[in-house]
């Protein structure tokens, strides 16, 4: 049962605590490769699926598994699965449920490597992928006839556009298609997908869930029946497990999720509202900044972005910057700024420079925890140096 208040969170991520070995309050790591019989018998009660136990780390282990016990508790789901990236819980989840001459449709602006997959791998797979605007339910719904899977990301990557996820879940299933969300920006503290309809739900755990920028780590979690078509399909062969000792700094992450979470927001609102004002500003994409939430979304993240006005030199206003580091993800504790420029230039493979359709004069910025005071002084006195 998911409390109705973001903070009864917190609760949900410590119910383990009286369980740990010793009596410890933080739980083991349990770093092994592999695990030991006691007997034939249970070895062979384990490989014919009589018993389920630990036999391998990239199947099973007992860190990773709180933590996926944790996530699957947060976000309301029957079970959860780790993986070593975001990427790779993306990758095993549609590649577990898409096949040559399948389509799938996905809204735009979702995260720029996502939709590399989509266009790499997926389209010489034979799996065609539409692209739709996730605001205009309509178009959605006249995309989704004879879709196998619905890919959401709400708020959207660089657009931030936050949509109305269970009216585009209610479409996904009324004709037939799976629906699967990337919930990285809201986290289960402002947004849980499960509840309003949508089948899957992932995350980036590099991001907020882990939140202190030393893990890079995924988690994918939805119903028993889904996750475990996922853990028997791809996850074994592709490789992609989630080692312990992140899983160890996750559990860790999850810990104070909500108390992080609330300050993001904070600071981030008050960033967004002083850059609205700004003369050298054109528009901030942030959706706390609209006229209300869409239903489901009740808090915002630090992440967002806006556009300069022409006239600005966005290069030297980057470098200009103190607090606001030049880099790329999000998530943690320190504030991060992209130039949209530079990704729709960054050069990965054949064909990767994509015009994702963002302005070259928009900036992402990711608002840490300095403080929202030092932050906009920072932004300050970089757009004045920018502009001269």
């Amino acid at each position: 049962m998911i409390p109705d208040d973001p903070f009864d969170l917190a609760r949900l991520t410590v119910a383990h605590d009286e369980a740990h070995a010793f009596d410890a309050v933080v739980p083991p790591i349990v770093q092994t490769s592999l695990f030991t019989f006691s007997s034939y018998a249970e070895m062979e009660e384990t490989y014919r699926g009589l018993k389920i136990r630990p036999t391998y780390t990239r199947g099973l282990n007992p860190t990773v598994r709180l933590f996926e016990e944790m996530i699957a508790r947060l976000e309301g789901a029957e079970d959860a699965i780790g993986f070593a990236s975001g990427m790779a819980g993306i990758s095993s989840t549609v590649l577990t449920f898409l096949k040559p001459g399948d389509r799938m449709v996905s809204v735009k602006h979702c995260y720029p490597d996502a939709y590399r997959l989509f266009q790499t791998l997926l389209a010489g797979l034979d799996i065609q992928v539409d692209y739709v605007d996730g605001l205009d339910e309509a178009a959605v719904a006249d995309a989704l006839p004879g879709a196998r899977l619905l890919y959401l990301e709400s708020p959207t990557s660089w657009t931030m556009e936050a949509h109305d996820v269970g009216a585009l879940a209610a479409l996904a299933t009324r004709h037939g298609a799976l629906s699967v969300i990337d919930n990285s920006w809201a986290t289960p503290v402002f947004q849980r997908p499960l509840s309003l309809g949508v089948d899957i739900v992932l995350h980036s755990a590099s991001k907020y869930i882990g939140g202190h920028s030393d893990v890079v780590a995924g988690v994918v979690a939805g119903s028993a029946e889904l996750i475990r078509r996922i853990r028997q399909t791809t996850y074994p062969y592709l490789g992609g497990k989630l080692s312990p000792f992140d899983a160890w700094l996750l559990i860790r992450g999850l810990r104070t999720l909500p108390i992080r979470m609330k300050a993001h927001e904070a600071d981030a609102l008050a960033v967004a509202r002083w850059l609205r004002e700004h003369p050298r500003v054109e528009a901030v994409l942030h959706p706390g900044l609209a006229n209300g939430l869409p239903p489901g979304l009740t808090g915002t993240s630090g992440l967002f972005s806006f556009r300069f006005r022409e006239g600005v030199d966005i290069p030297a206003f980057a470098d200009a910057l103190a607090l606001f580091k030049l880099g790329v993800s999000w998530g943690g504790h320190e504030s991060l700024v992209v130039p949209a420029e530079v990704v729709r230039k960054q050069a990965a493979g054949p064909n990767s420079a994509i015009d994702f359709g963002i302005d070259a004069r928009v900036v992402r910025l990711h608002v840490g925890l300095e403080g929202a005071g030092a932050l906009i002084a920072d932004l300050s006195a970089a757009i004045e140096v920018a502009s001269a």
